[in-house]
């Protein structure tokens, strides 16, 4: 699988690679103890980058996802 980008939001890595699937993408997120691995279509990275970022900051800092 070919990363497509890296990137840290605080001290989680967070590595975002293509997947045999078209037009979905895996994103893969590590803390140095905790990994999260989960894909998003190519549509929802691309324009809903942000709210990822902040549910992932949530799930690993263990606040509810609820709004």
């Amino acid at each position: 699988m070919k990363e497509i980008e890296s990137y840290k939001l605080g001290k989680i890595e967070v590595t975002i690679s293509e997947t045999d699937k078209q037009n979905k993408l895996l994103v893969h997120c590590f803390d140095g103890e905790f990994k999260s691995e989960f894909t998003v279509s190519q549509y929802e990275y691309e324009n809903y980058r942000r709210l990822m970022n902040q549910r992932i900051s949530r799930a690993f800092s263990g606040e509810s996802d609820e709004d």
